[in-house]
């Protein structure tokens, strides 16, 4: 089939359009390179450079497609809160410029990039779909809006539409760089340069890691998932187990052959203090469950950067 993945260029979009591509399917990708690299583009992918509010260039990358991986986005909670409009330009009328595109454009469902942030934090763990939604970030409270944009386009238009809330991805191909980086490969950075890894509050904060692979599983399975089921809805995406800070340096220290404290620095604004998922809904209705040992991820990850 012929597909679009926005923000292909990125971490889990070109992880994504790999997987399809080795699948058979035809590949096209829209990104600014904002945030994503040229390098991560397959060479079998078709590229459009611009942006994802560029309503003629969205209506041309969608032309003809069957299924659009919505992954671009402004994807950082501190940016988010230093620049807000900038984000919500990205996530919420990006997104709805890709929903009015596909459905003009008679694409049959688009499968969307959400965040476990729309949580809040404060539902109850391990927390399922149906939990209150309470946004502590401007970050979070666009992943809720485009997530609002997504059911009403199922609603009113009959555009199959299905969001995953991502739960703290990491994995090959992930930025280490900039103070905004993800916090796996920052670890890895600085352990393998002998440095003191930078631990914002006591480490004690919880995370329920997702490994690159599976994630890219639960893209393609909410793809081909009957509409019946999946469609107009939310799915965790997560990696099965709840790790804090410390335990995950513990671990990567011990694949690199380290042991460097950490440095602590203040807590970040806007973060939650837990998040671990119930990841059932997905099994049942997708079909999909994540395989990979959070161990394993790590030091796939980390023979990566080497």
């Amino acid at each position: 089939m012929l597909t679009l993945v926005t923000g292909g260029a990125g971490f889990i979009g070109s992880n994504l359009a790999d997987a399809l591509i080795a699948e058979g399917h035809e590949v096209r990708i829209l990104d600014d390179l904002s945030t994503g690299f040229a390098e991560n583009l397959p060479a079998a992918s078709t590229f459009f450079e611009g942006d994802l509010c560029d309503a003629e260039l969205v209506a041309e990358a969608v032309e003809g497609v069957e299924v659009v991986f919505h992954q671009g986005a402004r994807g950082s909670v501190p940016k988010s809160i230093e620049t807000p409009l900038l984000t919500d330009r990205s996530n919420v009328l990006g997104t709805l410029t890709v929903l009015d595109a596909a459905h003009r454009a008679g694409v049959r469902r688009v499968v969307a990039a959400s965040s476990s942030s729309v949580y809040g934090g404060v539902a109850p763990r391990p927390t399922v779909e149906t939990s209150p939604l309470s946004p502590k970030s401007p970050y979070a409270a666009s992943k809720v809006a485009a997530e609002l944009y997504l059911r009403v386009y199922w609603e009113l238009h009959g555009l199959e539409t299905v969001a995953l809330r991502y739960f703290n991805v990491y994995g090959p191909r992930q930025d280490p760089n900039g103070p905004y980086a993800a916090v796996i490969p920052r670890f890895i950075a600085a352990l393998r340069a002998g440095e003191a890894p930078q631990v914002n509050g006591d480490g004690g904060q919880s995370r329920d890691f997702a490994f690159v692979a599976d994630v890219v599983a639960a893209n393609l399975a909410a793809a081909t998932a009957p509409a019946s089921a999946c469609a107009g809805k939310a799915y965790n995406v997560a990696g099965g187990s709840e790790r804090s800070l410390l335990e995950m340096l513990e671990i990567l220290g011990s694949i690199l052959g380290t042991d460097i404290a950490p440095e602590h620095l203040d807590p970040r604004p806007g973060d939650v203090r837990h998040s671990f998922a119930d990841t059932s809904a997905a099994a049942a209705d997708l079909g999909w469950a994540p395989v990979t040992d959070f161990a394993d991820g790590l030091r796939a990850t980390a023979d990566w950067f080497r």
